[in-house]
């Protein structure tokens, strides 16, 4: 389990992004695989969350996850909310202790935020196509809405694929450029092959949201090192599917 530095130092929340160690799953899910939207044996993906939710909190209600579409869409979990299934959506916002939200990512980038004033939480996935479409922006307007302020927001920017390895098309780009030139920036060309800094797109989108109190890990999960999930090093070594990461943020 990785930990923030800026997270541990508030006090009540707990908080982690977990690696592949300490789970049940076996072959290319080996170990805490915990994504119900792989192919492994849901009976191994149900263990794992047990695991996950054991190490946040033995004593916590289970982890509140999302059906994720890859979308700019949210929901909000107050003591009202009753959900018959998992929503269809990228980030999952809380004001309710002893619930511990979590987002699955396998390159995609996890953000955990809290507002330590307010004892507002949220977990976001954004891939390319989330923050693309501003889903950063969303979840931090919606809690200025409900009185948060950005002073009092500290962001984390989870293990997520390095622009080294994140190769990508010319209309990629393009998309990009065409909403903001300044976009250009995230981009990177060597060996004449295009590269995109998605960690970095999503911290310039939190800082154009004026949060400032940003921790960026750069923790690469393609880099096998470092013991992460990554769909494109599966992809790499014809792996036909790939285990989940999860990244957990919860108010005591």
């Amino acid at each position: 389990m990785i930990i923030s530095k800026k997270l541990s130092k508030i006090k009540n929340i707990r908080h982690g992004f977990f690696d592949k160690t300490g789970g049940k799953s076996k072959k290319i899910y080996n170990s805490l695989n915990c994504g119900h939207g792989s192919k492994d044996d849901p009976s191994n993906v149900k263990e794992n969350l047990r695991i996950v939710k054991k190490k946040i909190d033995k004593n916590s209600k289970n982890i509140f996850l999302l059906h994720q579409i890859h979308s700019n869409k949210f929901v909000y979990v107050d003591q009202k909310s009753r959900f018959s299934s998992k929503p269809k959506a990228d980030a999952v916002i809380t004001n309710q202790k002893n619930l511990p939200i979590g987002i699955l990512t396998a390159d995609c980038v996890p953000i955990l935020i809290c507002d330590k004033k307010k004892n507002f939480i949220a977990a976001i996935h954004a891939g390319w196509k989330g923050a693309y479409k501003d889903i950063i922006s969303k979840v931090i307007n919606f809690m200025m809405k409900k009185g948060s302020n950005p002073r009092n927001i500290t962001a984390v920017i989870g293990p997520a694929i390095s622009v080294k390895n994140y190769e990508v098309k010319k209309d990629f780009k393009r998309k990009f450029i065409n909403k903001d030139k300044k976009n250009n920036k995230f981009f990177k060309i060597k060996y004449k092959k295009l590269y995109f800094d998605l960690p970095s797109y999503v911290k310039s989108c939190l800082l154009k949201n004026k949060i400032k109190n940003i921790e960026k890990m750069n923790i690469d999960t393609f880099d096998i090192n470092n013991n992460l999930f990554s769909a494109r090093r599966a992809l790499k070594l014809n792996h036909a599917d790939y285990g989940r990461n999860i990244s957990i943020i919860m108010l005591n």
